[in-house]
Order: structure tokens, then sequence, then C-alpha cells
């Protein structure tokens, strides 16, 4: 077995799993608050107002990084129910599983900010735009996840039927990012591009980019948060998760 086996086997044992989640989780999320308090100063005071837009444009701050992590969401928790479906690991269940919640909070919050944005640059709270339309069914998919693990009492049963589901709705993915290309929508195009120049001043682009990283961190924060909560209740049974049930801290 090689140095990478050893090290994923490791790091997917429950107890050495739970023990890394507690001290990482606070370090990531104070990390992402300053990124994130940094982004909002950028793109709120530091930033000029936009020549067509004027300070509208400002919730891009908001609206581009939850956006994108909504599809950076699905892509995780799908990748951890297949090896969860194919490799039956327990923590892919769960990471797959607590994905799900921290996902749709972060679609929930692209739809509105897209609404708050679209009334003024479009006169209407909501059209039936492809990329509107395609993000509005990936919050569908994660509510559906978040249902049908909730609806089943085996967890590891529920788990395994939810990252099915997972699987199937990766489909609509490449669906939302390709929307603007595919199709004839009011919705702009990419103005931040990892190939080539980005169509944004760089002024626009540090706060976008730093406010993506804040939101990525936060994720990972909150997935490890509820990992070791559901982690715990599903060993229940063991003695390290006694331990940490009765308040006697993390095992040996």
């Amino acid at each position: 077995m090689n140095t990478l086996t050893l090290w994923f086997h490791k790091f997917g044992s429950p107890p050495v799993f739970h023990r890394i989640a507690v001290r990482l989780a606070p370090w990531l999320f104070g990390f992402a608050v300053i990124c994130g308090l940094a982004a909002l100063y950028g793109g709120l005071v530091v930033a000029p107002a936009d020549y067509q837009q004027s300070d509208a444009y400002r919730i891009i701050f908001i609206h581009v990084p939850c956006a994108w992590m909504s599809l950076f969401a699905y892509f995780f928790m799908a990748a951890n129910a297949f090896i969860a479906l194919v490799w039956r690991i327990k923590i892919s269940e769960i990471l797959a599983m607590a994905s799900a919640p921290v996902g749709a909070v972060f679609t929930a919050i692209t739809l509105i900010t897209g609404s708050i944005w679209g009334k003024p640059m479009w006169g209407t709270w909501w059209t039936w735009d492809a990329r509107l339309t395609s993000e509005l069914v990936l919050l569908f998919l994660y509510l559906g996840v978040i249902g049908l693990y909730n609806a089943i009492e085996d967890r590891r049963q529920a788990a395994r039927a939810a990252a099915f589901l997972a699987l199937v709705g990766i489909v609509n993915v490449p669906i939302v990012h390709f929307s603007v290309n595919w199709w004839n929508t009011l919705h702009q195009g990419s103005t931040v591009r990892l190939l080539g120049p980005s169509r944004i001043d760089e002024s626009m682009l540090w706060p976008l980019l730093l406010m993506a990283l804040a939101t990525h961190v936060w994720f990972f924060a909150s997935v490890l948060v509820r990992a070791r909560v559901s982690l715990v209740e599903l060993e229940g049974g063991k003695e390290w998760a006694r331990e940490i049930a009765l308040g006697k801290g993390e095992p040996a």
C-alpha cells in the first residue's frame, strides 16, 4: 500500500477525521471572515462605480462568488457521492450529505441577489432566462438530496439513495455554467476567465477573487462542522464517539 493510500485510509478513519475537523474548522472560519471583510471593503469602498450600472453592480461581490460556490459545492457533493457509492467509504457519505445544505444556501443567495440585481437592470425580479432557470433547478436538486436523505431512517441507506440522486443531477452543472453560451439569454456572459484576460478592471477583480476565496474556505469549514456532528451521531455506539458525547474530549 503506497503512501497516498495509507494517508487516505488514515484520514478516512472517523476518530482521526473528527480530530482534524475540530482543530481545523475554527481557523478556516477565521480566515474566511478576514478575507470576506477585506473583499467587501475592496468591493464596496475601493472599487469605482461602473460606467453603465453605477453602484448597482456592487452586488456582484456577493452574487458571483455565491454562484461559483453553488456549482463547486454540487461538484464536491457529487464527487463524494461517487466515492461513497463505488468504494462505500463512510466519510465520503457524510461529506456528501453535509455539503448539500451548505450548497443549497449558496444557491439560494445566488438566486436572491440575482433577482435584486436584475430588478434595476432588467426591470423585473424574475424571468425564465436559461441561467436563472437552470440555477433554480440546481436549488431543487439540492433540496431533493436533503429531503431524500432525511426521509429514510437508516442513515447509511439514506446517504446512498441521496448520493445516487446527486450523481443524476450532476448533468445540470454544465448546463448552468454554459447556459449563457448555448442560448441567447438576458444574463451577461462570463467576465472573469481563468485562461486569457478577464473583462473586468483590476480594481474590481481582486475583491471579487478574494470573496471567492472566502466563500470557498467558509464552505469547507461549514462542511467540516456538519460532518463531524453527523459522524458522532452515526458512530454513537462506539467508545470514541461516546467519550465526545459525554464531554470527555477527543480520544487519544
